[in-house]
């Protein structure tokens, strides 16, 4: 009998609007055998955040458990580590109970902190604040100057645009004297990890993408944003710089039309996009499969031969493997 513990984990990467969420369904009614997904998207944490995020609704989810949806209030913050807490335990709650897991992957960053050996550096909320303080008084250029004359390495790897980044990165360069802005190279801190990434031609994304975008507006998108404003969203640090509600948070605040909030998500969601897609790209234990109804399939083959060893657990096959 196989041990639990040595289920495999399925991680499904891809960038936005690929078809992830469908997919990971489809994939745990495909594989025969208990599976369960565990969401790695950072705001699909957020209870209320559900139009603007494209989270799955009951239906959606046909029947298969999910994980780390609607945890948090969105005055909340999402920090990496914390993410990388939740989604390990909700991994080897997965296992314990004789499930597979499935992780659907939002960005780089929270797929690889939850998979690999990566630690994260000490933090102090007041030298936090007073830097935070500093990028409101002088903003993230003047400040991307102030941590280049610091530590001109970390500066090289953190864009000037990026205050939050440059904020955490002063932070830990005063704490400890050092900032790695890169992310450690790959190597698994969780057991029989398999990678897949799902590739579609720049067009299609972008068509899908805008697609995504008009749904959202047809939805009531702009309302959704405007009952969290009377909930505290400004305040939420992490909930309100997700694509789409900043830019209706700027209309609300009389920046942009409502067009121009639209037009903006539409871009922005497609610059992500493709960040995200450069990302995952560095990682070379990715398989990656077309995007499309052909996927599942492919998906079911290819981890039969990545997991040929079986073994029979309370009536259902069990996939076993452990990495070489």
């Amino acid at each position: 009998m196989v041990n639990v513990s040595q289920l495999p984990v399925i991680v499904l990467n891809g960038p936005t609007a690929s078809g992830k969420t469908e997919l990971a369904v489809a994939l745990a009614h495909a594989l025969g055998q208990p599976a369960e997904v565990v969401n790695a998207d950072s705001m699909l944490v957020y209870r209320g955040m559900d139009i603007g995020t494209a989270k799955p609704g009951l239906a959606e989810r046909g029947g298969v458990p999910h994980h780390l949806i609607d945890i948090m209030d969105i005055t909340d913050e999402a920090s990496v580590a914390e993410f990388q807490a939740l989604a390990r335990a909700a991994i080897a709650d997965c296992r314990a109970r004789g499930a597979i897991p499935v992780l659907v992957g939002g960005s780089a960053l929270y797929v690889r902190a939850i998979l690999d050996e990566f630690e994260f550096p000490s933090t102090d909320p007041a030298v936090r604040a007073k830097w935070e303080q500093r990028l409101a008084e002088v903003g993230s250029e003047r400040l991307h100057a102030e941590l280049a004359a610091l530590s001109p390495e970390a500066a090289a790897g953190i864009l000037p645009g990026n205050g939050r980044r440059i904020v955490r990165a002063l932070e830990v360069v005063e704490l400890t004297g050092s900032f790695r802005s890169t992310i450690p190279a790959g190597k698994y801190a969780v057991e029989n990890v398999i990678q897949f990434g799902l590739e579609l031609p720049r067009p299609e994304m972008d068509a899908r993408i805008a697609i995504r975008v008009e749904r959202m507006w047809q939805r009531g998108f702009p309302a959704e944003v405007e009952a969290l404003l009377g909930r505290g969203l400004r305040q939420g640090r992490t909930a309100s710089r997700a694509i789409g509600y900043r830019q209706l948070i700027a209309y609300f605040d009389g920046e942009l039309t409502l067009p121009e909030a639209k037009e903006q998500t539409a871009i922005r969601t497609r610059q992500f996009s493709r960040k995200q897609l450069s990302w995952f790209r560095r990682d070379p234990r990715i398989v990656w499969v077309a995007a499309g109804p052909a996927a599942v399939t492919e998906l079911v083959a290819l981890i039969g031969k990545l997991s040929p060893a079986t073994s029979s657990l309370g009536g259902h096959q069990v996939i076993g493997r452990r990495d070489g």
